[in-house]
């Protein structure tokens, strides 16, 4: 009766295990843990492979091998384990595969190791550098296309135009100045691909340098949120004032009276719109 017994489950082992050699084996890694992680990969000797040839494995089915999962489903990319290991109770399989590159065959050992549950967890190469043989071709990166021609649209606004003299507030913005900025901003919007905007404030050199400075700033300021208010996006410009440093006129005649001087520097007083435009 317990001869029968014996029998039948060995009957039950080899109908599981199909072209499989053994309901398990002793394990060859050390100290496999309960999550599949051995502390020391241990790779049986190539000459004790049942499967002595190896195999040319299919690489695309190989990149489908990942964590999670099962024997059956390892069985059905792989084929059986090429060494003497079962399917009941075994913690590791072996096979033993060639690769063919540049015309050389390359051979190489791969292991994977199952958690407690025998799903497959972890998976080693000898020697390492065979995992590289999974590595998809990489298709030559395409020529770079030529950089697009970006030309710059530039505009000058006389701060006569804009503002009364010495002022720089929305509030002191001219009729004219305000349709001229709005008449630049529609050219700004309707092209292809506008890549930024760069306004900036010039002074003549009557007053103080500070002053002059801070009234650059605020005019090229005023100027970069009236573009905004109609469209222009506010991302893509900045606002700077460069006071008295960039005269378009270099000098008057300094004893002339005030009225005079005035006039002379007028060019000086200016707001420069520079906008890169793609061509």
């Amino acid at each position: 009766m317990q001869a029968n017994r014996f029998a039948g489950a060995a009957i039950v082992c080899s109908i599981a295990i199909g072209l499989l050699s053994a309901c398990g084996t002793r394990h060859l890694s050390r100290d496999i843990s309960p999550d599949g992680v051995p502390a020391e990969v241990v790779f049986p000797a190539k000459e004790r492979a049942i499967l002595k040839e190896g195999t040319f494995p299919n690489p695309n089915s190989l990149r489908q091998v990942a964590a999670g999962v099962t024997k059956d489903q390892l069985y059905h990319l792989l084929g059986r384990p090429h060494f003497r290991e079962g399917y009941a109770g075994v913690r590791e399989w072996d096979y033993l595969f060639h690769f063919r590159r540049d015309g050389e065959v390359t051979t190489c050992q791969y292991k994977v190791i199952f958690d407690q549950h025998y799903l497959a967890r972890s998976f080693y190469w000898q020697p390492q550098d065979c995992a590289d043989l999974l590595r998809e071709p990489v298709a030559p990166a395409p020529p770079p296309s030529a950089p697009s021609a970006v030309a710059p649209r530039r505009y000058s606004l006389s701060a006569d135009a804009l503002f009364a003299f010495g002022r720089a507030d929305r509030g002191d913005l001219q009729s004219s100045g305000r349709a001229e900025i709005a008449r630049i901003a529609a050219e700004l919007r309707d092209a292809k691909d506008l890549r930024k905007v760069r306004v900036t404030g010039h002074t003549d050199t009557i007053g103080s340098e500070q002053a002059n400075q801070a009234l650059s700033q605020r005019r090229a300021q005023t100027v970069r949120a009236l573009l905004i208010d109609e469209g222009v996006p506010a991302r893509l410009i900045s606002a700077e004032g460069r006071g008295e440093s960039e005269p378009v006129i270099g000098s008057c005649d300094a004893s002339a009276e005030r009225t005079a001087l005035i006039a002379c520097l007028q060019p000086n007083r200016r707001v420069e719109i520079v906008a890169e435009v793609e061509q």
